[in-house]
């Protein structure tokens, strides 16, 4: 399970180093893609399979279905994670995600999420503020 939050600085190459807790659980071959919030996310190949499924099994007769399918499927690029566990983002993906000198990424659950770190840290704010709100809401439907 990928877990936990860690800042990165982007190098000169433009290449940036997955932490170490997750190399091992990604793998060598990546698929990264548009996430939401104005974030990146990356998925082990298995992980990208259950995904694309879902989404190829959706119904193209909506324009909301065909447009998220062409969202994150036609923004989506297998990567290689490199000997020493760094990637290379696509320039329209960091420009997607306004990714500069320093990223976080996240772990959640099945996938990572590859945040600015600013937009993380506003996002972060936000969402702490709201978390007893969102688990009495959880709690209606059973989840705690």
């Amino acid at each position: 399970m990928l877990l936990g939050e860690y800042t990165h600085t982007v190098d000169e190459k433009n290449r940036i180093s997955l932490p170490s807790k997750f190399r091992k659980e990604v793998g060598k071959k990546i698929v990264i893609t548009h996430g939401l919030d104005t974030c990146l996310f990356l998925y082990p190949l298995k992980e990208w399979a259950k995904i694309a499924s879902k989404l190829s099994e959706l119904g193209m007769g909506q324009a909301d279905t065909r447009g998220f399918n062409r969202f994150m499927l036609a923004g989506a690029v297998e990567a290689d994670v490199d000997g020493t566990g760094r990637i290379l983002i696509p320039d329209f993906l960091k420009e997607f995600a306004d990714l500069k000198n320093k990223v976080v990424f996240t772990g959640v659950h099945n996938r990572v999420e590859i945040w600015n770190e600013k937009n993380w840290k506003e996002y972060k704010s936000r969402i702490e503020k709201q978390a007893d709100r969102m688990a009495e809401k959880l709690g209606e439907i059973g989840v705690f």
